[in-house]
């Protein structure tokens, strides 16, 4: 009795690490590409931060702003030229943003161009100052102080009118004043008018003076008076200084955004927790939008619920093209698929030109290069006999295209017959063959 051979076992298992590639990333490269993304993405923010500061820096520098009407500018549109000269003539000018500074024994300009001005601040002001040149479009603002206007829109001519005969006697004594500004729809017993600029139902007024509980009022819309490029125009200086250097003092006021003379804004209104809870809001948000990017993959195809066979899609665009009668494009849907079929069977890759299809298709067949394209590219098809002809032609082209590069016909050794009508008369040579 023989021993028991044994046959040692065969591995049927591979080790499945396998030495990584030149190409394939290893864990120093990994690293090295994360601490990169991170240096870039640091340097970013770093930038950003260094941008604003110097945005920030700028736009709070001491600088001339562009604000209409500031009195410290000498910009265009500032009027520190104005200042300077009543300042020159006498009158002190204290230019103040808060309406408890205001001295109400002298002259007071209510500017309030930004349209900013509580209506309650305007109502003390108008019971405590005789003398106000109020230069405003707000209907609430105009309202508390008593004048009957209301706000036309701006007005854009520079051409200068007259005021010789107006009842304000600065604006008389100026002669002629410039009507740029804002004008006024005042009726006539509301006051005092001047500056007119328009005809008829659509004249505006750019001078209005009205009297108030303490004093007057005078509504200022020429606002080119009161500027630093026009104050030199026509009788503009004479009316700024007729309006504010009658007295020794003259309060400039300007109330700002934001101050305790403002109207309430939105913010203002809301409750203190609405900021907080809209930052925590948007923290929230940006932490959802971190965590979800982290976790996108690469797209997955999914299968459709759904299967919808070639031939419903067909139909379905078969029917959409009868029912528009837009017979050309149905023919040249068939043609086009018919180049692509032809291309692939001569062995021309998906971006040949049409040209050189027909070329190879007619050198294949040995039919004539105008029969081939005017099957495979044609024309307009003018009715449904045209478009079953067109397709008889295109499918019949295809099969004499097949036959021929598989060897199962001889090339056609003659001319087509003149007396044929088009390509739908290509036939089968081969006997039973399709007429």
């Amino acid at each position: 009795m023989s021993a028991p051979t044994t046959t040692p076992p065969t591995s049927t298992s591979t080790d499945r690490r396998t030495p990584a590639g030149p190409g394939a990333p290893t864990p120093d490269r990994q690293r090295e590409g994360r601490r990169s993304r991170v240096v870039f993405w640091v340097a970013l923010v770093l930038v950003g931060l260094l941008l604003a500061a110097v945005t920030a820096a700028v736009g709070s520098g001491s600088g001339p702003t562009d604000t209409p009407l500031d009195p410290g500018s000498p910009t265009a549109s500032g009027s520190k030229a104005l200042v300077r000269v009543l300042e020159q003539r006498g009158t002190t000018v204290d230019v103040v943003r808060d309406a408890d500074r205001i001295d109400p024994d002298g002259t007071v300009l209510v500017d309030d161009s930004a349209g900013v001005l509580s209506t309650g601040v305007a109502r003390r002001i108008a019971r405590t100052a005789s003398d106000v040149v109020l230069v405003t479009t707000d209907p609430g603002v105009l309202e508390s102080f008593r004048v009957d206007a209301e706000p036309a829109g701006p007005v854009q001519s520079t051409d200068p009118v007259s005021t010789a005969a107006c009842g304000i006697p600065a604006a008389r004594t100026a002669r002629s004043v410039t009507p740029t500004g804002s004008g006024y729809t005042v009726r006539a017993s509301a006051g005092t008018r001047c500056a007119p600029d328009g005809t008829g139902r659509d004249r505006v007024w750019g001078l209005v003076r009205s009297s108030s509980s303490t004093g007057t009022v005078t509504l200022v819309g020429t606002t080119d008076a009161l500027r630093n490029d026009t104050v030199t125009t026509a009788g503009n200086a004479s009316l700024a200084l007729g309006l504010l250097g009658g007295a020794d003092h003259l309060s400039w006021y300007v109330p700002t955004a934001g101050s305790s003379d403002a109207a309430p804004s939105l913010g203002d209104l809301a409750p203190p927790w609405v900021p907080s809870a809209i930052g925590m809001l948007a923290a929230v948000a940006v932490a959802a939008g971190v965590w979800r990017g982290r976790r996108l993959g690469p797209l997955v195809v999914e299968s459709m619920p759904v299967v919808v066979r070639a031939s419903e899609t067909t139909e379905g665009r078969a029917r959409l093209y009868a029912r528009t009668r837009d017979r050309t494009h149905a023919l040249d849907t068939l043609r086009v698929a018919a180049l692509r079929r032809v291309g692939l069977s001569l062995g021309l890759p998906r971006s040949a030109h049409v040209d050189e299809v027909v070329r190879r298709a007619a050198d294949a067949t040995g039919l004539p290069v105008a029969q081939v394209g005017a099957v495979l590219v044609g024309g307009p098809t003018p009715d449904d006999r045209a478009l079953v002809d067109g397709a008889a032609a295109v499918d019949d082209l295809e099969r004499t295209v097949q036959r021929a590069v598989a060897g199962d016909a001889p090339r056609a050794s003659r001319p087509a017959d003149p007396t044929t009508d088009g390509p739908a008369h290509l036939t089968d040579p081969r006997p039973g063959g399709r007429p």
